[in-house]
């Protein structure tokens, strides 16, 4: 039998957002956000080690005196990938998880349905969706994807796909939750490669994957999660995450 892949969870936090400023220290019912994140990794008992990847002294402090593990990475960075790979050279993993920093209302459940998929020798990059909210089909900030019936992502937009051109009532849009995870030497060959035609028009860098022919499979998570841009979304995720210590 051959031994199980080694996987390894890193979760990438940029102090510099723009949106919601120094957004992955904001406390979230009395904790930042990224130690939310963090636990629900570790608590899936799948990756070892879960990790911090930053740029930033001051986030790097923070996860110290929280005792969450963290590495300092290049400032050149460009993206969340980049941070990624830049961890993966220091990591004996053969599988390695991009984790968003701002999803604080992520649990352990989303990770099974994720790495689950690695048990077929095809799948090189998974990631996740969920149906999606009628509220959100027509706002392109909520992405959208449409698969095959092997789970294989066939496109990503901030577009509503596909369209209902009759008017029929489709009821099976679906909505992308961007946590991924590849295989090493699929991210190697991601973060090698030069930004996409499709990926500069939607501002989706998962499209840079798909223009190069490397494929990216698609499993449903348990639910939705609220990622945090605005001070409204604090406040929504703050009140999940209350409410689940409630119950």
């Amino acid at each position: 039998m051959p031994n199980p892949p080694r996987i390894a969870g890193v979760i990438p936090a940029r102090l510099g957002s723009t949106r919601l400023s120094r957004k992955v220290l904001r406390l979230i019912a009395g904790r930042p956000m990224l130690e939310w994140v963090w636990s629900a990794a570790r608590d899936s008992g799948l990756m070892d080690p879960v990790l911090i990847a930053t740029d930033s002294e001051e986030v790097a402090a923070t996860c110290q005196t929280r005792g969450i593990p963290a590495v300092m990475t290049s400032p050149a960075c460009a993206s969340g990938s980049d941070r990624v790979r830049e961890v993966a050279a220091t990591l004996a993993a053969d599988i390695l998880v991009n984790i968003q920093g701002d999803e604080p209302t992520l649990t352990p459940e989303f990770f099974p349905p994720l790495l689950a998929l690695f048990d077929r020798p095809e799948v090189q990059v998974a990631t996740l969706a969920v149906p999606c909210p009628a509220e959100e089909i027509a706002n392109p900030n909520a992405v959208k994807v449409v698969t095959a019936n092997d789970g294989k992502a066939l496109y990503f937009s901030r577009a509503r796909i596909p369209f209902d051109r009759d008017g029929a009532g489709f009821q099976g849009y679906r909505k992308h939750l961007g946590i991924y995870a590849y295989r090493r030497q699929a991210l190697e060959r991601f973060a090698s490669l030069p930004t996409g035609r499709l990926e500069q028009v939607e501002r989706l860098e998962q499209l840079r994957l798909l223009e190069n022919g490397i494929d990216i499979y698609v499993a449903a998570a348990p639910h939705d999660t609220i990622g945090v841009d605005t001070e409204e979304d604090l406040a929504r995720a703050e009140a999940v995450l209350l409410q689940r210590g409630a119950q």
